[in-house]
């Protein structure tokens, strides 16, 4: 599994990145793909459809984000990106106890795109 390091070399998966995606979103597509209205948005039309984001684990000690590449087939974490302790110390207020996958917030969107250079 890659690091921010590597990451960072792999322009093609940070150009193939959808910021807008929550894992709520993608489990709706992907997963719920032919019980589903479009709603607007884009919809699965294949088994090769993917898509390519971000989440907010919680479950670990500490918080860590991952980048996840989701298809009707399943989902492959393709980078573990530790998090700054000022960024942990704001999830952990505003997240207080609560374990889970989440979306990533502004601030955490905002660190991504700058460390990313994709701002």
């Amino acid at each position: 599994m890659m690091e921010l390091k590597e990451l960072k070399e792999r322009q093609d998966l940070i150009d193939s990145i959808n910021w807008e995606m929550t894992p709520e979103e993608a489990v709706r597509l992907y997963l719920e793909w032919g019980n589903n209205w479009s709603r607007g948005y884009d919809m699965v039309r294949s088994k090769n459809d993917i898509a390519t984001y971000f989440v907010l684990n919680t479950w670990e000690k500490e918080p860590v984000v991952y980048l996840v590449q989701r298809s009707s087939e399943g989902a492959t974490e393709l980078a573990r990106i530790d998090i700054p302790i000022e960024l942990q110390k704001q999830i952990k207020m505003e997240l207080h106890s609560y374990r889970g996958i989440f979306a990533v917030d502004d601030y955490v969107r905002r660190w991504l795109e700058k460390e990313l250079d994709v701002i």
